[in-house]
């Protein structure tokens, strides 16, 4: 695995937010790896051990996720206020041109930053989301979110992982849902393990239309000139087949990587997803965006 240096920086509210720095080359433009709802910068850990040192990798943890600190209002989990957030490290990095990886919430604050800084935005992956998130999806989302659980052994937080998943990933082994636990859950103080999660999140994400940005049609159009790569599960409930056809329609360079046996969300790990990569990787260097 890849060295990586943990490191902090602050949001307006007084937040100290956390984030993944895995080193590369200061002659290309640095890959921003944004996490979904209830995940964190270890989603990404084997993306960067690919590659990085080849590339510099950002992996950060959003507001109230693994080492990022939990907002005093629960009300700024909310896509706009992630944005922010992501600026406010952009800016003290001193960043000017990036590709950011977006898995599920990932994928909505990618958008939503391509609209507020459009000229940064190199290339992008939007990871199993689209402007439109399928009802069933958002459904099944909601029953678990901000629902606490806790494990006497990191066995037992895999057994519970794979309960809850197996229709995702319907091949995995004891050994990945153990993996998958370990990236979704921590040991507390109590010797207990714990979603890695504040449980606030699903606070605003239960009110109607807080889990997306507003018009985010619009908010994929300043994609609209940039490689993008689209990955979607071929058995998500999130993002549909239609609606990824639609996306790739709307951008005048994007490609439609669908990983087959797989719901919501792909790794990135999947050999098709590792290949994908590697040529929207290609095409930001090759093409260069237009302003």
């Amino acid at each position: 695995m890849s060295a990586y240096e943990n490191r902090y920086w602050w949001s307006n509210d007084g937040l100290r937010l956390h984030y993944r720095d895995y080193p590369g080359r200061e002659d290309r433009p640095l890959i921003l790896c944004l996490p979904g709802l209830t995940r964190n910068a270890r989603d990404f850990e084997d993306v960067a051990a690919r590659l990085s040192p080849e590339w510099r990798v950002i992996a950060v943890d959003l507001r109230g996720r693994g080492e990022s600190a939990y907002a005093k209002d629960p009300m700024t989990y909310v896509p706009l206020t992630y944005v922010q957030d992501i600026e406010g490290l952009l800016g003290e990095l001193g960043v000017s041109s990036y590709i950011a990886f977006g898995t599920s919430l990932g994928g909505i604050v990618t958008m939503l930053l391509a609209g507020t800084a459009r000229e940064k935005v190199v290339g992008a992956l939007l990871n199993d989301v689209g402007p439109e998130i399928e009802a069933a999806g958002l459904s099944r989302i909601r029953t678990y979110v901000g629902k606490s659980n806790t494990w006497p052994t990191w066995m037992h937080a895999a057994r519970a992982v794979m309960e809850a998943n197996a229709d995702v990933y319907p091949a995995y082994e004891i050994e990945d849902w153990l993996a998958m636990a370990k990236r979704l859950y921590r040991l507390n103080s109590s010797g207990r393990i714990v979603l890695d999660y504040d449980m606030k999140i699903a606070e605003p994400f239960r009110v109607p239309g807080n889990e997306a940005g507003p018009d985010m049609w619009s908010a994929l159009g300043q994609l609209k000139q940039v490689p993008t790569l689209i990955v979607r599960g071929g058995r998500s409930d999130v993002l549909g087949a239609r609606t990824a056809e639609r996306m790739v329609a709307t951008l005048d360079d994007a490609e439609l990587m669908t990983v087959e046996g797989v719901g919501h969300t792909p790794t990135l790990a999947e050999p098709e997803a590792i290949e994908a990569i590697g040529r929207l990787l290609d095409r930001t260097m090759r093409e260069p965006a237009t302003i």
